[in-house]
């Protein structure tokens, strides 16, 4: 598919927020548009994406901990394969993200940065960004 591309990431933790910003650029770039929308989409059901603070390290760390406390491990979930904290986390995070494209660069703000979230991991996981111009 044109101005489809995939991309492999592998998680280095069970919960862990990788910046992916780099990635969405290079989509971006590679497929010529200069207006329209890129949407990250991570076909996954223990990992999402989402767009937040990518200066400050500690932010990362907060909603971690945050999103933690509202889906904890081991919480006597039905669930039997272990990872219903895993689920429940992906769903409150959401698994795609839709960016405006101006100027053949991702309309995010000065502190914006976009993170593959993992929840399950480590794992080998791939994402894709799908570029539309328009």
């Amino acid at each position: 598919m044109k101005n489809l591309f995939e991309f492999s990431i592998r998680t280095n933790r069970r919960n862990d927020f990788i910046d992916i910003t780099s990635s969405v650029r290079e989509a971006i770039s590679k497929s010529g548009i200069r207006e329209g929308l890129c949407v990250v989409h991570i076909p996954h059901t223990t990992a999402a994406v989402t767009i937040n603070e990518n200066a400050d390290p500690d932010v990362t760390r907060d909603m971690d901990m945050q999103i933690a406390k509202i889906a904890p491990p081991n919480a006597g979930y039905a669930h039997s394969e272990g990872n219903s904290d895993s689920h429940i986390k992906s769903t409150l995070t959401g698994c795609s993200i839709t960016i405006i494209v101006t100027d053949g660069k991702p309309l995010l703000g000065t502190w914006q940065g976009v993170y593959f979230c993992e929840y399950d991991g480590p794992r080998s996981r791939r994402f894709y960004i799908k570029c539309i111009e328009g």
